[in-house]
Order: C-alpha cells, then sequence, then structure tokens
C-alpha cells in the first residue's frame, strides 16, 4: 500500500526575530524598514532548525498522532503539510485533499459571517454549491450555533469559533484532516464529540494527524504516534510504546542538577511519591497523594519561611501551605506533603516551592516539569461550569412534602 502522506529529510530553517512575509512587494518592503542593513547584506539575526531531517509516512485511513514539548516543531510540521509554510530542505508527498485545524480562525474572514465562511471553506477544499448546501444543516447542528450563524465571526467567542471550523472540516469529507491542539478550546462534552467525528473519519477511510497534549485523546484515536523533539523525529510506533516513552522522559526531566548551585539553599527536584501516581510527575486519579521536594542547603538556616502553591495552567492558584520558624543545616532535605485527595481535573498543573528568609528570598522556584493530571473528568460536560474540582457527585431527586 502506498503512503498518502510521505515525507524525506523534511527540515525548516527559521531566523530569531523574523517574521515570514508573502513575497508581496508590500512585504518586502516593510521588512527593509524594519531591517535595513538587510539590504546590504548584513545581518545579525540567529537561525535554528524548526525541524531537521523528518522522514514520516502516513498510510491511507491512519490516524497518527503527534507529541512532544512546546516548540518541538509539530506546529510547523503541520503548517508545511498543509502548504502554509514551505521547506527549506527535503520535501512531502500528499495524495489528496487537505483540511487544516491549525490555530483559532485559521481559514476564517473575520467580517464574513459564519454561513458565509462555510461556504468559502468548502469551495477552498474543492467542493460544489450544492454539495455544501446539501451538508450545511448537519455542520450547523453540529456546531450547536443555529443562532449565530449569520452573525459575523468576529463577535465568537473561540469556543464557537472552534466548533464551526471543526465542524466545516470534517464534514465536508476531506481525505486528510490535520488537527492542532485547537480542541483544548472547547469545552469537554463538544471534545468529545469531536473525538467520536474525527472516530467516524478514520473509519470512513481518511486519515488524521493530531497534535495534542492531552494523552488520553491520542491513547483513544491514535494507532500510531510520532514524538518529535527538537525539531527531530525521536521516535514513531505503536501508541502505548511511544506515549510510555514520551511520560518517561517528561518524569526525569528537570531533576538533579538543572538548576545552578549558589545561594543558601536551592530546591533541587520534585516528584509525586506513594502508590498515586502513573510515573513521577503524572497523577492518574484524584486519591491519597504525597508530593516532595528535594532542598539543598547549602548554608545553615535558621528560623526561615517554607511555602508551597500548587497553580493551575493558567495561573490561578489551586492550593497552598507554609511553615515558619524552620531551621536546618548544610544538606539535603525533602519536604514530603500528603494530600488524602487532590481531585483536580485533567491538565497541566505547576507546583510552586520557596524559602524566604525575613521577606527576603533564598530560593524561589516554579518546578519542573509540570504536573500532569489524567484522571478522567466527572464534572459539568461544559469547561466554563465545571470549576477547577473533578469531584464525583451522585444525585437523588426525591418527592418533597408540603410545607405546612
Amino acid at each position: 500500500m502506498k503512503p498518502i502522506i510521505q515525507t524525506e529529510d523534511l527540515s525548516k530553517e527559521y531566523q530569531r526575530g523574523r517574521v515570514e512575509t508573502s513575497g508581496l512587494l508590500r512585504d518586502s518592503l516593510m521588512k527593509l524598514v524594519r531591517s535595513p542593513g538587510q539590504l546590504f547584506g548584513r545581518s545579525n539575526t540567529e537561525t535554528f532548525w524548526a525541524l531537521r531531517s523528518i522522514n514520516l509516512e502516513v498510510m491511507e485511513g491512519e490516524v497518527l498522532g503527534l507529541i512532544g514539548r512546546n516548540g518541538s516543531g509539530k506546529s510547523t510540521l503541520l503548517k508545511i503539510l498543509s502548504r502554509i509554510t514551505r521547506p527549506t530542505s527535503g520535501w512531502a508527498e500528499i495524495h489528496g485533499r487537505v483540511a487544516s485545524l491549525l490555530e483559532v480562525g485559521t481559514g476564517f474572514h473575520p467580517e464574513l459571517t459564519g454561513r458565509e465562511n462555510t461556504f468559502l471553506s468548502g469551495a477552498i477544499l474543492g467542493m460544489g454549491r450544492q454539495e455544501i448546501i446539501r451538508k450545511f444543516d448537519e455542520i450547523v447542528g453540529f456546531a450547536e450555533l443555529e443562532k449565530f450563524i449569520d452573525t459575523p465571526v468576529k463577535h465568537y467567542s473561540s469556543g464557537m469559533f472552534v466548533r464551526l471550523a471543526f465542524a466545516v472540516a470534517a464534514h465536508l469529507e476531506p481525505e486528510i484532516l490535520l488537527v492542532d491542539e485547537v480542541l483544548a478550546v472547547g469545552d469537554i462534552k463538544f471534545q468529545r464529540k469531536c473525538l467520536g467525528k474525527m472516530g467516524d473519519v478514520a473509519r470512513a477511510g481518511r486519515t488524521i494527524i493530531l497534535v495534542s497534549h492531552q494523552l488520553n485523546q491520542i491513547r483513544r484515536l491514535c494507532q500510531r504516534v510520532a514524538w518529535i523533539d527538537g525539531g527531530v523525529l525521536r521516535e514513531v510506533g505503536l501508541t502505548t510504546d511511544v506515549v510510555s516513552a514520551y511520560e518517561s522522559d517528561m518524569s526525569s526531566s528537570g531533576v538533579d542538577g538543572g538548576r545552578p548551585a549558589h545561594g543558601k539553599a536551592q530546591f533541587l527536584r520534585w516528584k509525586l511519591t506513594g502508590s498515586n501516581r502513573t510515573a513521577d510527575h503524572i497523577l492518574p486519579s484524584d486519591g491519597e497523594t504525597s508530593v516532595s521536594f528535594l532542598l539543598r542547603v547549602n548554608q545553615r538556616l535558621d528560623g526561615v519561611h517554607h511555602g508551597v502553591n500548587l497553580y493551575d495552567q493558567h495561573r490561578h492558584l489551586l492550593w497552598g501551605n507554609a511553615v515558619d520558624g524552620v531551621t536546618l543545616e548544610p544538606g539535603l532535605y525533602e519536604f514530603c506533603y500528603t494530600l488524602p485527595s487532590l481531585p483536580l481535573r485533567p491538565g497541566p498543573y505547576f507546583w510552586r516551592a520557596v524559602v524566604y528568609d525575613a521577606g527576603e528570598p533564598i530560593d524561589d522556584w516554579e518546578c519542573l516539569p509540570q504536573m500532569q493530571v489524567i484522571s478522567l473528568p466527572v464534572t459539568h460536560y461544559r469547561d466554563e461550569s465545571a470549576g477547577f474540582l473533578n469531584i464525583p457527585s451522585k444525585l437523588e431527586i426525591v418527592p418533597a412534602s408540603a410545607e405546612k
């Protein structure tokens, strides 16, 4: 069977601080105004490789997951496959019509209504007007935007934007669907709906490449996974094998030796301990949770303040604790906390550990790597109504006696 997508030595080089232009005279003149030295062949820009020698094959009907840390090159690869960006070297061969969901708003004109953008997107994908009309009601119903379909999309929230963009891309039957992290914007109910639709698309024999930091989504939908690290294709294989290797690598990041040895004391690492963990930094459920922070004391600490905080990815403070009057001699110390329950919704979180002396910081560390919570959501299906905590509940509706 011939691959529907094939890349060979695909590479992309960028210059830091440089914005790529369309090649129009207007953009070229603006570039010279901003960097006049380039007119005379002078340049002090630094180059870096966003992708380096990517060799990848994707078969027809396959759902391939792309994983990796932020900035690893995943989105750059999808932009090349979408023909938004040209590679610096190498090539990509694609057989079939491609629909892309790379960023919120990509491909939509803000002044046009949802209805007009649906027809515009369909035309770009090569669909005839009658074919779009035939599927229009289904698209709008899936996006749940019946009341707003004739409103200019510049007035849409990010969630509304994503719902319509996904509905258009998935229902106009492209041979290849490229989906970046945009589904993270939608509420949990719609994310599940999208996952179900992508499953239908895949079962119809179409090909999907999905970028997501939600590893549960990757496990559920993808047969194979490609792990990109620092612009290099680090591993390709079965989902269970590659995701496990990636989680293990995340857990081993930021351990001993990652922070400079200076001052009175430094936190060296943090990790989850006890039985409720998948790896050192991955929390699978809301049971009793233990976490420890390793502190190296270089000089005696006399009556200092120690505190710890837990934040979500939007820097909302979720929990904190502190103790005063801590005295420690030089050496290594584990600060161990045990919480009876940590009922967090799935997603990334980060800890902050501090040591202060009379109001002056000795060490104030936003702990790396982040903590990944992979528990199943059990709260409201809409993100805006679900809150921070992932607490299960039981509802009973019983007859009430009339008040006398």
